[in-house]
C-alpha cells in the first residue's frame, strides 16, 4: 500500500471514528428529546382530560404514563431473550428511530380515538359498562408513553455502562418538557401537544442513519404540521358540564376563546335564551334580571359578566342570600376572593361598599372581565372604587396589611359543580382551616367572612364549611363560636357569615328583617331560635338545621365522626374540601342508587378508585405474568425476588413523595397545574443531575457491588435530610413568600426540593448499573416492574393524601426508600 493510499485510509478511519463519535453524543439529546415529548405530552393531556371531563379524571394521567412505561420494560426483557442481545447492537438505531416514530404518531392517533370514547365519569356509580370505557381509555391513553418508554429501555439495554449518564438525559429532558408545556399553555391544547407529538421524528432523525427511516421521519413531521389547524384533536367536553348545557340553548355561541395556566377559557353568548345567573335569588324577587356572558373555565365552574345599559336598578343583586353581610353591619371595604366576571364586585358597589379590591389569580380572565367585554359591563372593574389585582387570592390576604370590613370568598371553588363530587380529590387550599384563619385575622374589629354555597340533600358542603370555619374560630381564640356564625338559605343556595367578633343585638335585628322579608329560612343566627324547615323552604329531614346545632356543640368530634359523609374539617395537611366519600356509608347509597341516591356517591372518588384497582390488574398482567417466559437459569428465585423488592419500592416511593410534593407546592404557587409543570421540571431535572453525578459512582475504578451498596445506603440518608429540608423550606416559604411574584416563589419551590431530588436519583440508576453487569437482559425487566410499582403508586399516593394527609404519605414513602436500601444489601445476582 502506498503512503497515499495509507493516507486516504487513515483520513476515512479519522472520518469514521469521527462520525461514531457524533452518534454516540447524539443518543443523549434524541432520549432528552422524547423524554422532554413525553412529559409535555402528559402535562398537556392534563389539560385536554380536565377540559374533556374534570381535574380528577386527569389525575389518571400519571398512572396511565408509567403504565406504557412498565409495559414497554416487559415487552423488551421478552423481546431480548436468547440470541436477540447481540442483534440489538447491530439493529439499535433502527429499533430506536422506529419506537419514537411511532410515539409520535400514536400520540395524534390516540386523541382522535379518546375523543369517540364514550366514557362518562358521572355514569359509573350506576352504569357498570363506564368501568370499560374508563379502562379502553385508559389503556388507550397509555400507547404513546408505551413508545416513549421503549426507547429509554432499548438504550439502557445496549449500551449499559452509560445508564446512568442517559437516565440523566431522560430526566433533565422531563424536566425541560415541563417548562415547555407551562410556555406551551398560552396555545390552544390541542396545538401544544403536536408541537410535543413533533419530537418522535426529530429524535428519530439524531439516531438513525438509514435513508428510509429518515423518509419516514420527514413524512410523519409533515403529516402531523398538517394537523396544525384542524378540530380532530380539541378535546370534547362532556356533555354534563355547564358549558355543553348551555350550548344546547338556541343561538348560544362561543365568542371568545383564549388560555392561561390558569386554564381554557371560553366565553358564551346567548341572544335568544338570555343567560341569568343569581344563586340564591329570593322567589320573591318579580324583577327580571339583566342578561349575562358567561366565562366558563375548562368547559365548567362558571363566572357571569352583567350587562350594564345604564337602565338598571340593582334590585336583584339585594334580593341574593350573598346581600345578608350588606344589610347587617354595612361594610365600606371589600375583599373580593375570586373576581372572576365581576358579580360579586357589581353587588358590593351596588350594596353601599366604598372600596372594593377585586383579587383574580388569572391575569386572562381579569383582562376579559376589565377591557375586552368592560364596555358590556359599564367598565365595572374601571370604576374608581375597584382596584385590580392579579394575585393568588390566598396568597394576596397573607401579603396584604389592609383590614377589612368583609371578605367574599368567591372563587371557583364555592360554586364548583355540584355534580356528584367530581371534585373530590382536586385541592381547594382557599376553604382549609388555615386558609379561614387567615381570612379572619385580615377582618376589621367588626369585620365579616362571606361565604355562598349550593344546598345539596343530605347537605355535605355546607356542614364542611361550618365545621371548617368553627375549628378556624376556635383556634383563633373564640370559645363560643356560636355567636359568630350566622347563615341564612333560600332553595338553592345559602350564605354563610363568620365574623371575628361576636354579632350584636342590632345585626341579628337586620338579619332577622332581611330574611323575613325576602323569604329566606334563617339556618343559625346566635341567641335566635332557627325558623326551621316549614318555614319557607320545606326539608326533610331538617338535617342541615340539626348539623349546624351538634357542629356549634362542644361534643361536635362525635357528630363528624358519626355523620355519613366525610365532613372533616379540611386542612392544609389535607387539601380535599370536596371529598365527602365515606366507606361505611357505601352499601346504603349503593342499594338506593336506582332510587335517585345515585348524585350521594362521589364519582370523582369512585373514579380514583376504580382506576387504581385496574391499574393493579394491568400491572400484574404486565409484568409478573411475563416473568415465566423469561430465562429460568439467568437468575436465582431468590435474588430475583430481591431484585423485584428493590425496583418496586424505588418506584412507589419516587412516586409518592413526587404526588405528595406537588400538592404541597399548589399551595405556594397557587395553582395544582402551574405547581405540576414547576414541581416535574424541578424533580426531574435535580433527579437526572443526580443521575449523572451517580455516573461517576459506576465508572470508577473500584466500583464493585460492595460499593455501589454503600453509595445506595448513602443516597437514602440524603433522601432522609432533604425531606427534612423540603419542610424547613415550604413552611418558612408560606409564611414570608406570599408577596413574592409567581417566578421568585417557583424558585423558592426549587430550592426547597433540588437537595431531596437530586438525592432521589440516585438508587434507581445505581441498581440498574449493577443489574447490567450481571444479567443485562434484566435491565428492561427492572425499568418495567419500576414502572408499574409506579402506575399503582401514583392513584395510592393520591388516596393515601386524601385519606391520611400529605406528610403521613411522604412518611411512608420514606420508610419504602429505608427498606430499598435494606433489601439491596441481599439481592446481588447470583
Amino acid at each position: 500500500m502506498s503512503v497515499a493510499d495509507r493516507g486516504a485510509v487513515d483520513a476515512a478511519s479519522s472520518a469514521g471514528a469521527a462520525a461514531d463519535t457524533a452518534h454516540a453524543a447524539a443518543l443523549p439529546v434524541a432520549i432528552a428529546l422524547v423524554s422532554a415529548a413525553a412529559l409535555a405530552w402528559q402535562l398537556l393531556l392534563m389539560r385536554w382530560l380536565a377540559i374533556a371531563h374534570w381535574h380528577p379524571f386527569a389525575v389518571m394521567i400519571i398512572s396511565l404514563a408509567l403504565l406504557g412505561h412498565g409495559a414497554s420494560g416487559t415487552w423488551l426483557s421478552v423481546w431480548l431473550r436468547g440470541d436477540r442481545q447481540p442483534r440489538l447492537a447491530r439493529d439499535f438505531d433502527a429499533a430506536f428511530a422506529t419506537c419514537a416514530l411511532l410515539f409520535a404518531i400514536s400520540a395524534a392517533a390516540t386523541l382522535v380515538l379518546a375523543r369517540v370514547i364514550p366514557f362518562n365519569g358521572l355514569e359509573l356509580v350506576w352504569n357498570p359498562r363506564q368501568l370499560l370505557w374508563l379502562a379502553l381509555l385508559y389503556l388507550t391513553l397509555s400507547v404513546p408513553f408505551f413508545f416513549a418508554a421503549a426507547c429509554f429501555g432499548l438504550a439502557f439495554a445496549r449500551h449499559g455502562a452509560r445508564i446512568p449518564a442517559l437516565y440523566g438525559a431522560d430526566l433533565i429532558g422531563a424536566a425541560i418538557g415541563a417548562l415547555a408545556a407551562l410556555a406551551a399553555s398560552t396555545f390552544p391544547v390541542q396545538r401544544g401537544l403536536l408541537i410535543a407529538a413533533m419530537c418522535g421524528p426529530i429524535a428519530a432523525l439524531l439516531v438513525t442513519r438509514r435513508a428510509p427511516l429518515r423518509a419516514t421521519s420527514a413524512v410523519v413531521a409533515v403529516a402531523l404540521a398538517l394537523l396544525w389547524p384542524t378540530p380532530l384533536l380539541a378535546p370534547r367536553a362532556n356533555e354534563f358540564k355547564g358549558m355543553s348545557k348551555v350550548l344546547l340553548l338556541p343561538d348560544a355561541r362561543i365568542i371568545g376563546e383564549s388560555a392561561d395556566p390558569y386554564g381554557t377559557f371560553t366565553v358564551v353568548e346567548s341572544a335568544r335564551v338570555p343567560l341569568r345567573f343569581a344563586p340564591g335569588l329570593s322567589l320573591s324577587h318579580t324583577g327580571e334580571l339583566p342578561t349575562q356572558l358567561a366565562i366558563y373555565t375548562d368547559g365548567d365552574a362558571m363566572s357571569p359578566i352583567v350587562r350594564d345599559d345604564g337602565h338598571g336598578d340593582g334590585q336583584w343583586l339585594d334580593a341574593m342570600t350573598s346581600a345578608l353581610p350588606y344589610r347587617m353591619r354595612a361594610p365600606d371595604r371589600v375583599l373580593v376572593l375570586g373576581a372572576g366576571g365581576g358579580m360579586h364586585v357589581l353587588q358590593a358597589l351596588t350594596l353601599g361598599a366604598r372600596r372594593v379590591d377585586a383579587v383574580e389569580p388569572s391575569a386572562q380572565r381579569m383582562r376579559w372581565a376589565r377591557d375586552r367585554f368592560g364596555a358590556y359591563a359599564g367598565h365595572l372593574l374601571d370604576d374608581r372604587r375597584v382596584d385590580n389585582v392579579v394575585a393568588e387570592p390566598r396568597a394576596f390576604v397573607r401579603a396584604s396589611g389592609t383590614r377589612y370590613d368583609l371578605i367574599v370568598l368567591a372563587s371557583g371553588d364555592s360554586f364548583a359543580s355540584g355534580s356528584a363530587g367530581v371534585q373530590s380529590a382536586s385541592e381547594q387550599y382557599a376553604s382549609t382551616v388555615e386558609a379561614l384563619r387567615e381570612y379572619l385575622r385580615r377582618l376589621s374589629p367588626q369585620g365579616m367572612l362571606a361565604v355562598t354555597q349550593w344546598s345539596k340533600q343530605p347537605p355535605r358542603d355546607e356542614l364542611k364549611l361550618l365545621a371548617t370555619a368553627v375549628q378556624a374560630l376556635r383556634e383563633e381564640g373564640v370559645r363560643d363560636p356560636a355567636r359568630h356564625v350566622a347563615a341564612i338559605r333560600n332553595w338553592d343556595a345559602s350564605t354563610w357569615l363568620f365574623a371575628r367578633t361576636a354579632f350584636d343585638p342590632r345585626a341579628l335585628s337586620a338579619l332577622t328583617h332581611f330574611a323575613r322579608r325576602r323569604g329566606f329560612d334563617i339556618v343559625h343566627a346566635p341567641g335566635m331560635r332557627a325558623d326551621g324547615p316549614e318555614r319557607f323552604h320545606h326539608v326533610d329531614p331538617p338535617t342541615i338545621y340539626e348539623g349546624v346545632q351538634a357542629l356549634l356543640a362542644s361534643d361536635a368530634r362525635d357528630y363528624i365522626r358519626a355523620y355519613r359523609f366525610d365532613i372533616e374539617p379540611a386542612r392544609d395537611d389535607r387539601p380535599y374540601f370536596a371529598h365527602f366519600f365515606r366507606w361505611q356509608s357505601l352499601p346504603e347509597l349503593w342499594r338506593l342508587r336506582t332510587q335517585g341516591s345515585a348524585v350521594l356517591l362521589d364519582s370523582g372518588y369512585l373514579v380514583l378508585v376504580a382506576t387504581l384497582v385496574q391499574a393493579v390488574v394491568l400491572a400484574l398482567v404486565l409484568v409478573l405474568l411475563p416473568l415465566r417466559a423469561l430465562a429460568r437459569d439467568t437468575e436465582a428465585p431468590a435474588s430475583r425476588l430481591r431484585i423485584a423488592a428493590y425496583f418496586v419500592a424505588l418506584g412507589l416511593a419516587f412516586l409518592m413523595i413526587e404526588i405528595a410534593l406537588l400538592s404541597r407546592l399548589t399551595l405556594l404557587l397557587g395553582h395544582p397545574w402551574i405547581a405540576a409543570n414547576v414541581g416535574l421540571a424541578t424533580m426531574l431535572l435535580c433527579a437526572g443531575l443526580g443521575s449523572l453525578h451517580a455516573q461517576r459512582w459506576v465508572t470508577s475504578s473500584n466500583a464493585d457491588d460492595a460499593a455501589l451498596g454503600r453509595r445506595i445506603a448513602w443516597s437514602v440518608r440524603a433522601i432522609v435530610l432533604g425531606l427534612a429540608w423540603q419542610f424547613v423550606v415550604l413552611a418558612a416559604a408560606h409564611a414570608i413568600a406570599a408577596p413574592w411574584p409567581l417566578a421568585w416563589r417557583a424558585l423558592l419551590a426549587f430550592v426547597g426540593i433540588a437537595p431531596l431530588a437530586f438525592a432521589m436519583g440516585m438508587p434507581f440508576p445505581l441498581g440498574l448499573a449493577r443489574l447490567s453487569r450481571s444479567a443485562p437482559t434484566f435491565v428492561p425487566w427492572a425499568w418495567g416492574l419500576n414502572g408499574c410499582a409506579s402506575v399503582v403508586a401514583a392513584i395510592l399516593a393520591l388516596l393515601l393524601a386524601i385519606g391520611i394527609g400529605l406528610r403521613a404519605t411522604l412518611v411512608i414513602a420514606l420508610a419504602l426508600y429505608v427498606f430499598a436500601a435494606w433489601v439491596w444489601r441481599s439481592s446481588a445476582p447470583r
